[in-house]
């Protein structure tokens, strides 16, 4: 089976729930060097802590680094990937959580989702220097196919972050680009909402979907990993959604 011996992978949004998961996965499955980044100083050096603790426990030939990035600012985003240097992978799940309640939503306040998830994403995969082989990976989600009512504008983002993607496989080709779309996964994003209530919405979520689960971070991962490991994949998103769109 393929791995990912050997390789450099750069992660935005690595530092907690599916990104951090990738990095773990990347170095189980012997990259040589994961690097990952997000805005939280302490996020970052947590994350790291935990990966070389991975790495040690594993007896893993890879080594971990971490960097602090403001995602909104584009200056930001070419310095970090300027200071990685050649990459073989990048992988974006940065983004703020997408606001929902349209059409009662002030539409200037939701802008910094479009920044991070669109702008943030074009921008690394404009300035990174990647290596033959290489790919980028970048992230929407289950309401991009299927739009939930108040869901507008985190349709558009989602929709919009899907087309670039398909225009990057052809103009950055032969390096790859793919879109992974997860649908509910059990992340800290979730920490923001109610104990009581967040398991309700994830009862109700687990007896409608055909796996009668929902995703941890670990299984959303192996995705990820296939597109980067997969060298005849380009220009695709990938449903990772337990059925979602089914029911």
């Amino acid at each position: 089976m393929s791995t990912l011996e050997g390789k450099i992978v750069l992660l935005i949004g690595g530092s907690s729930g599916i990104g951090f998961a990738v990095a773990k996965a990347s170095l189980l499955s012997f990259a040589s060097h994961v690097v990952i980044a997000s805005s939280s100083p302490q996020k970052v050096k947590d994350a790291v802590t935990r990966l070389e603790e991975t790495i040690s426990q594993k007896s893993l030939p890879g080594r971990a680094t971490g960097y602090v990035v403001d995602a909104h600012d584009s200056a930001a985003i070419r310095a970090l990937v300027t200071k990685v240097g050649e990459i073989d992978h990048l992988v974006w799940t940065s983004g703020e959580p997408l606001k929902i309640g349209f059409p009662n939503i002030d539409l200037d306040t939701v802008r910094n989702a479009f920044d991070v998830r669109f702008w943030g994403a074009l921008v690394a995969a404009q300035s990174a220097k990647f290596k033959p082989g290489g790919s980028v990976t970048m992230t929407v989600g289950t309401v991009v196919v299927k739009p939930r009512p108040t869901w507008t504008v985190a349709a558009g983002v989602s929709g919009a972050v899907d087309a670039v993607a398909r225009g990057l496989a052809v103009d950055l080709a032969p390096i790859r680009v793919n879109v992974i779309s997860p649908g509910i996964v059990k992340t800290e994003l979730w920490d923001t909402i109610p104990p009581a209530q967040k398991e309700k919405i994830w009862s109700q979520a687990e007896a409608t979907l055909l796996v009668k689960h929902l995703c941890e971070p670990e299984e959303i991962a192996e995705a990820y990993l296939f597109v980067m490991k997969c060298g005849f994949i380009t220009g695709q998103r990938l449903e990772v959604d337990g059925g979602f769109k089914y029911v």
